[in-house]
């Protein structure tokens, strides 16, 4: 499968759409487009999923390790692979690049294509450029230019093809119909965009007509052949997942690895009123229950559904928006009120106006329980503007080393029962033993 990377210098520099944008353009040409976002993101491959209409993938060096990042990849199935970056292109886990969209393009042999949104530029852009294209080795083909009018463009073009070795592909031009909205953690989420449709279709119209597709389409590029060994064996595990617009939050291959585990079921704690019949496995992801919370706290059937398999023994992990779930109540901080939830960990969430815990971080299980055992070490990433109260004991360090050489520790990860939860997301390719040893109690 051929592929390509979308990049940018900076965050908000035009990825996410114009990515959408040609993955809409490629399936107009007729070929089947799979889509993977580099970095620990939801919201991004969701958007890719229902452009695709195919699961997107995440690829994360930290998270996944080199070869779970390359088995990831080769699963994938299409025609052309479009692979959205993370952040700027050489931005990583410190001040280097290491993790970084570059460090991807390398690890995956593939090339790059900026997407700059300048502003009141023409030959100083050039020279920040040429600074990026010589910054590391990385094969960065071409540029496109977004949210620009036809006059700047031209300029732009001019002055890049004087000044710097690169292509111009095109541009996008400035349409306030494209914008997509956001919250407190980033982007709304597709399934909640109503007129998603509608600004892709503009989107990809803007970009056949203004950027060369065509001479796009030959930087396309192979691969190399890679070896899938992230595989489990099936012990006939019924898993449950809780998946609607409050819990949307996980990664595809986590899923493929519950699913090769025995049979996985989804539910919706908005809108079901029980947990399915005869699971052995329970499994909340992230997501947004602080803006659903009115409808979850009302769905009183589902939180006593939960509370009584988890009260009798039901082995569950909870991650982020899944923990604060399980507590007693979250915070609705437009009407100043706590909203009762599951109750099966003893305190409540409440919201801030700034993020907790931000970016990579390392754990370590410091304390006895009875499902991960002591000094297993795990990489996650932690990304909430929530905090919880509650005198439940933890057994997480975790860890997080700033770009100044201090470290930063805190702790996390409730065990109560056969449930775990906690507010760091995991990709389970890179931590395959945590997993194992959850399954291992949901079949004891």
């Amino acid at each position: 499968m051929k592929s390509i990377i979308i990049s940018s210098d900076s965050s908000g520099g035009g990825k996410t759409t114009v990515t959408l944008g040609i993955m809409k353009a490629l399936i107009k040409s007729g070929y089947k487009v799979q889509g993977y976002k580099v970095g620990p993101d939801y919201i991004d491959p969701a958007f890719h999923k229902s452009i695709t209409g195919i699961a997107s993938r995440n690829l994360d060096l930290y998270l996944m390790g080199e070869s779970g990042v390359k088995a990831s990849f080769s699963r994938g199935q299409g025609d052309l692979g479009v692979i959205e970056g993370v952040m700027g292109l050489y931005d990583g886990k410190g001040i280097d690049s290491e993790y970084s969209t570059a460090h991807v393009a390398r690890v995956l042999n593939l090339p790059v294509v900026l997407v700059i949104s300048p502003k009141s530029q023409s030959t100083t852009l050039c020279a920040e450029i040429n600074g990026m294209v010589n910054f590391e080795n990385i094969d960065i083909c071409g540029i496109i230019f977004n949210n620009i009018s036809e006059g700047y463009y031209k300029l732009l073009k001019a002055a890049v093809e004087k000044n710097c070795n690169i292509k111009v592909f095109g541009y996008v031009p400035t349409d306030e119909r494209l914008s997509l909205k956001s919250r407190h953690l980033g982007l709304v989420q597709s399934s909640e965009v109503e007129d998603l449709n509608e600004k892709i279709e503009l989107c990809s119209e803007l970009i056949l007509k203004n950027i060369n597709v065509e001479m796009l389409l030959k930087f396309f590029r192979e691969s190399f052949d890679f070896q899938d060994g992230y595989h489990v064996e099936n012990r006939k595990i019924r898993t449950a997942v809780a998946y609607d617009k409050a819990f949307s939050f996980y990664y595809k291959e986590n899923i493929e690895l519950l699913e090769e585990c025995g049979e996985t079921v989804f539910f919706s704690p908005l809108e079901d009123k029980c947990l399915p019949p005869n699971i052995d496995f329970l499994y909340i992801g992230g997501g947004y229950p602080e803006v659903f919370i009115k409808e979850l706290s009302n769905n009183k059937s589902m939180l006593e559904s939960i509370n009584k398999k988890l009260k009798s023994g039901l082995t569950c992990y909870a991650e982020c928006g899944g923990l604060m779930y399980l507590m007693e109540g979250i915070e609705d901080v437009n009407e100043n009120h706590i909203f009762h939830t599951v109750g099966f960990f003893k305190g409540k969430s409440f919201m801030t106006s700034k993020l907790q815990h931000f970016g990579y971080a390392q754990i370590e299980v410091t304390e006895e329980n009875n499902i991960l055992p002591l000094g297993l070490k795990i990489n996650c990433h932690e990304f909430h503007k929530s905090y919880i109260s509650s005198n439940e004991k933890k057994i997480f360090t975790l860890t997080k080393d700033t770009y100044n050489g201090k470290i930063k520790e805190w702790n996390c990860g409730y065990i109560n029962e056969n449930t775990l939860g906690a507010y760091a997301h995991v990709h389970f390719f890179g931590n395959l033993n945590m997993i194992k040893e959850i399954l291992k109690k949901a079949k004891s």
